[in-house]
């Protein structure tokens, strides 16, 4: 778990080295500001903002509505037996107002995490399979990894919007600054595409350890992996312009919305008896199969917010295993 928590800092500590970067680019050349305190202290104000900001961008953007126990009772059973196995408080439970089957957590310390599930995956899931997702989401906020992802994903938002204003106003700009503008611009949208791979690996790495963490709270490794075989079949009978709905916020996901219909494809072999499940003897039918990944699979997998799903189902298969 060291090693983990090891890599998440190093993503933010690289994440910092970027935004100094871009802050002294602008400022030497446009501010004519110099001075590493100055840097230092601005970059510094620039992730307190993300940290303050982060979950309240989340809950606006998600339509969390924070839920009473009257209203959900076994929801808030679930979430209160798995805090207290984890040995963490009893995070704020919400529900998302939306109709994409999920789940997430998010919150800027252990003390003010909050769980939540969306409309659509309380529609869709058994108790045993609602609790295993639960559980991976609670061993995000054991694990801590909810901060780092984030202020990591703010970043790339931030490059993004950087970058098509200084070459925006750098065509529009006929004086001698004009192409200066373009080249920031274009730093930007370089720093963007880095920091959002980082992003990204970030993401997949701890999808891992939460599934793991989940495990190590009692739930089974095919009540998991059933939550993830429905996840992506519910994902994949979505409208288009619903999941775009989400498209900024999929790394907080349990898987990616945007990946189901292929995701799809593959899993349906998966599911032997077309039970709409996978069950223990299918996981172990699958933890017998040798998969690789062609090269598109592989620039796939770098380019998304979480793991291939059949390497992610076999490494649960190999979880069962060795129980």
């Amino acid at each position: 778990m060291w090693w983990f928590r090891f890599k998440m800092w190093l993503l933010v500590a690289a994440l910092f080295a970027f935004i100094y970067a871009i802050l002294v680019i602008i400022g030497t050349q446009f501010l004519h500001i110099g001075g590493f305190y100055f840097y230092l202290v601005l970059s510094l104000a620039m992730l307190f903002i993300q940290y303050m900001l982060g979950p309240k961008l989340v809950e606006w953007t998600m339509r969390v509505r924070y839920i009473r126990q009257e209203e959900y009772p076994e929801l808030h059973r679930m979430v209160q037996e798995l805090a207290l196995r984890a040995g963490i408080p009893v995070p704020k439970i919400g529900v998302a107002q939306i109709a994409l089957p999920n789940a997430f957590a998010f919150g800027r310390t252990i003390r003010d995490g909050r769980v939540c599930v969306t409309e659509g995956i309380l529609k869709l899931l058994n108790e045993e399979e609602l609790k295993a997702v639960l559980g991976h989401e609670l061993s995000h906020l054991k694990n801590r990894d909810v901060l780092t992802i984030t202020l990591l994903s703010v970043i790339p938002m931030i490059m993004y919007r950087i970058a098509w204003q200084f070459m925006f106003y750098g065509r529009r700009r006929d004086d001698s600054r004009g192409g200066n503008t373009v080249l920031i611009g274009l730093a930007a949208f370089l720093f963007y595409f880095i920091t959002n791979l980082l992003v990204l690996y970030a993401s997949r790495i701890r999808e891992y350890f939460a599934d793991r963490g989940s495990l190590l709270l009692g739930n089974k490794p095919s009540a998991l992996a059933s939550s993830l075989y429905k996840l992506v079949y519910g994902s994949a009978r979505m409208d288009k312009e619903e999941l775009k709905e989400a498209e900024g916020l999929k790394a907080f996901f349990l898987n990616d919305p945007s990946r189901a219909l292929n995701e799809i494809r593959e899993l349906r072999q998966l599911d032997l008896d077309k039970s709409g499940t996978i069950d223990a003897g299918e996981l172990e039918f699958l933890r017998s199969k040798n998969i690789r990944l062609n090269f598109g699979d592989k620039l796939l997998e770098l380019l998304s917010t979480h793991p291939n799903m059949l390497k992610r189902i076999r490494q649960l298969a190999a979880y069962q295993a060795g129980a």
